[in-house]
């Protein structure tokens, strides 16, 4: 069954943190979680009592979950979610933030994603990650999702002709827009040799295909426009979102994701198409899910992306800018907030904050979402088109 969508109209994000990412840190979730939104209050000029709804997304959070850290921050939302949706996160909190708002069911939104990363809780976020990875990837020695991204590569490689060089290109690129962002934890240029001759992780994952876990936090405001104009705010307006869970579950290996089944409706909802957009920002914790989300927004077609990374350079100043800030492979992955990372950014690109990062004349961005790898494949997929307002 196919409905209409009402646009998002007069709602808006604004005002994009970052808590500065850290490798290991002895806080707590909570701490990161609460560090972004005192940020958002001061960087807003507004009380914490002003805020009247949230969004969480963190997985470290241990048996707390969105209510018990309301009730840590002392605060009464009249309207608040829970978003453990990993990569696909921040979207989807858009996503139902401005619904939200839109209906009055609450009038300022702060959606926030944090996560820590002890000596140790990146090895037991992974072993308790889902009954999939309890039941079938942990025990038999694949820790982590190293593993499940090497068969989902390896499977790409050969059927659609992407060697390492392919996607190497794309880690020395972003790891150039990440020398020009100061929060970003790899601070080392990276050559395609470097990337080449990196050790073996799972093969074909060499190193510098593999995110690193470290603690941070992301957040941004949802209101509508003429709040945002009262408050002095630069603002972003959403021209389209889209979501998808557990698409094309029957594939034996997923070569595709979600987007692929919605991006028609996510352009004409935003009325433009894939060459008026002026940059891209992509979830990032392996090069292969970048290339699939190329295709399945489509900048190229299914098994053009070998190609179509030969053909732009995607650095800030070249062609097809993409992960401006660096991109979680070389900025860090903090947690759940690696799927706000993105996002963030192009409030930033759109709202001209972006510093030495930024795109110049950036007008129209993509920020897209992949999250929650569940044995062979992510099932958490989501896309949104933003303005600068």
């Amino acid at each position: 069954m196919s409905t209409t969508r009402l646009p998002y109209d007069d709602i808006v994000l604004a005002c994009p943190v970052t808590i500065a990412y850290e490798r290991f840190s002895e806080q707590s979730a909570h701490y990161w979680l609460g560090t972004a939104l005192r940020r958002l209050l001061d960087d807003s000029g507004l009380q914490k009592t002003q805020v009247d709804g949230v969004c969480v997304s963190s997985f470290t959070l241990g048996n707390d979950s969105a209510v018990g850290v309301m009730q840590h921050f002392q605060m009464s939302p009249r309207w608040l979610d829970h978003i453990p949706m990993g990569g696909a996160s921040g979207v989807v909190a858009l996503r139902r933030a401005a619904r939200a708002v839109q209906c009055g069911d609450a009038s300022i939104v702060a959606c926030i994603a944090g996560d820590t990363n002890h000596r140790e809780s990146f090895k037991h976020t992974v072993s308790a990650f889902s009954r999939f990875s309890q039941d079938a990837v942990y025990p038999y020695g694949a820790a982590g999702p190293n593993g499940s991204f090497a068969l989902l590569t390896n499977y790409y490689m050969h059927h659609y002709g992407a060697t390492r060089a392919d996607f190497g290109k794309l880690c020395v690129a972003q790891r150039d827009n990440a020398l020009r962002n100061p929060d970003a934890l790899m601070k080392k240029p990276l050559t395609l040799d470097d990337y080449l001759n990196a050790r073996v992780i799972a093969d074909p994952i060499h190193l510098f295909d593999c995110v690193m876990p470290c603690a941070g936090a992301e957040g941004y405001l949802v209101m509508r426009r003429e709040q945002a104009e009262k408050l002095g705010l630069p603002y972003v307006r959403i021209l389209g979102s889209i979501e998808r869970h557990n698409a094309f579950h029957q594939d034996p290996v997923q070569y595709r994701g979600g987007w692929a089944m919605d991006v028609d409706e996510l352009y004409n909802m935003a009325s433009v198409t894939p060459s008026d957009i002026d940059f891209l920002e992509t979830y990032d914790d392996y090069p292969v899910i970048n290339v699939l989300q190329f295709e399945d927004l489509g900048f190229c077609a299914k098994g053009e992306g070998p190609q179509f990374i030969r053909d732009h350079s995607f650095t800030i100043d070249g062609s097809f800018p993409f992960n401006t800030s660096g991109g979680q492979l070389s900025v860090g992955q903090a947690g759940a907030a690696g799927g706000y990372l993105g996002l963030v950014q192009a409030i930033r690109q759109l709202t001209n904050t972006a510093g030495n990062t930024q795109v110049e004349n950036a007008r129209i961005g993509m920020v897209s979402g992949f999250g929650m790898i569940n044995y062979d494949r992510g099932i958490c997929t989501a896309a949104t088109i933003l303005q600068r307002g």
